[in-house]
């Protein structure tokens, strides 16, 4: 750095100083229950930051998933299925498995809210477990369904 006349470097005492003014990056004051659930989500502490447009683009693909699985579980596999001639003992798998995609992409959107650090994230992860819990009901049934 040159000085005030551009007559010669700046000190070191001087750079330290400039360093020193620098922003220091928010630091985050997790509860023990946040530490927590970041252990379960199996998010590093020091780990990179999600942007809350990401974590809202994850909630939508999320949101578009479990409503592609509700229109096949509740419309398509029961009523269009029958009329086009489908077997109903195909029903169960197809409904496991878009449960199961339906599920990951749940978790997946939980991880994204949290990495972003948004503030509706305990609120998210209440509503996508009790959705998860639902469709862990769904799956149950479904397997008994195959099973009887």
């Amino acid at each position: 750095m040159a000085g005030a006349q551009g007559s010669g470097p700046a000190s070191v005492g001087a750079v330290e100083q400039i360093v020193d003014l620098a922003p220091a990056a928010p630091s985050r004051s997790d509860s023990p229950l946040d530490l927590r659930m970041r252990r379960l989500l199996r998010l590093p502490a020091d780990g990179p930051k999600a942007s809350a447009r990401s974590a809202r683009t994850a909630f939508q693909a999320s949101v578009y998933l479990s409503a592609a699985r509700c229109l096949l579980t509740y419309i398509i596999l029961p009523f269009i299925f029958p009329i086009i001639g489908v077997s109903m003992r195909a029903t169960p798998v197809l409904g496991i498995s878009i449960s199961l995609v339906a599920i990951a992409a749940d978790v997946a959107s939980i991880r994204r809210f949290w990495r972003a650090d948004h503030k509706y994230r305990w609120h998210y992860t209440a509503l996508a477990g009790a959705i998860i819990c639902a469709m862990v009901v769904l799956i149950v049934a479904d397997t008994i369904n195959i099973l009887t």
